[in-house]
């Protein structure tokens, strides 16, 4: 059996949900397309496809074989115009995952310019506060924020974002500005969270290489980057967050720098990947894009 093959008459039954509409299209008997399917199927001892006599639908592991099938023969594609330097031999999906605010804030205006470099990447961006699990949901690559768990991808340290602390002017209007870490006992803070339930730990301050935690007022916990920002927006109390993330805000006067002295610690933004051999030129090509564009705003 030819592997290769088989797995593109796999694809194109998939996408038709036919072995008659397949085989058809490939100008080839059908019994033929069934035949090398069944095959691939015993070769990986498992079953691709539910035959029916009106259609032909996925398995739960044809689903992600097809998925996998179809990256690596876009790869092989890719592969034979290594040497080409014409981006539109660039081809292939792309599926990667970064939070909302770079997403909005310094991806997305950006990726106009990049996609019509690349006419041929089909891009999947997933942007949200949930972190996803990169080899399992097949993403090529993602962007976070913050501390590291030792998970065994490899991590590219692209800088640093610094955190402002910010309130609304309206807020700022009831309750004064504060002044000093003692003044916070008396203000709200809004608390951020990925998981609801853990109790907050107050305010936060970076200073002689240490953190420090200070209790505060504030009966609010979010856990949505939005939803954060929202109500801080809406006068629910003092946040801190990325400048990036609220760069907009602060021009228009929507929301106000405070207590400038006591910041919380810059937090790390890393490119992580599964694996360092094997990356498609799609896939490089994208990271140092994007690498790109986050240097003028880490440090």
């Amino acid at each position: 059996m030819d592997k290769i093959y088989a797995m593109q008459l796999f694809i194109r039954v998939a996408e038709l949900e036919s072995f008659s509409r397949a085989a058809d299209s490939l100008g080839v008997p059908k019994g033929s397309v069934s035949r090398q399917i069944q095959a691939l199927e015993n070769q990986l001892g498992t079953q691709l496809l539910y035959r029916t006599t009106r259609r032909v639908q996925l398995t739960q592991d044809g689903m992600v074989y097809y998925e996998r099938a179809k990256d690596l023969l876009t790869n092989m594609d890719e592969l034979d115009g290594l040497f080409l330097h014409d981006p539109a031999s660039v081809s292939g999906r792309l599926r990667v995952d970064m939070p909302v605010a770079v997403a909005k804030n310094l991806v997305i205006p950006r990726l106009p310019a990049f996609l019509q470099q690349y006419p041929g990447i089909e891009l999947e961006l997933s942007s949200s506060d949930r972190l996803v699990d990169i080899i399992r949901e097949g993403f090529d690559c993602v962007v976070r924020v913050g501390a590291l768990r030792d998970s065994g991808l490899i991590a590219r340290q692209l800088g640093k974002l610094s955190i402002i602390n910010c309130a609304s002017p309206d807020y700022l209007a009831r309750f004064g500005y504060p002044e000093t870490l003692e003044d916070l006992s008396s203000h709200a803070v809004v608390h951020y969270t990925l998981n609801l339930g853990v109790r907050p730990q107050g305010f936060e301050v970076w200073r002689d290489n240490q953190t420090t935690w200070v209790k505060t007022g504030g009966v609010l916990t979010v856990n949505s980057t939005d939803t954060y920002h929202a109500a801080c927006l809406a006068g629910l109390g003092i946040i801190q967050v990325p400048r990036i993330g609220v760069r907009d805000a602060l021009r228009s006067k929507k929301l106000v720098e405070i207590l400038p002295q006591y910041r919380a610690e810059p937090m790390p933004v890393s490119l992580i990947y599964p694996h360092r051999r094997n990356l498609s030129r799609r896939v490089r090509l994208f990271m140092e894009w994007l690498a790109g564009v986050m240097k003028d705003y880490v440090d």
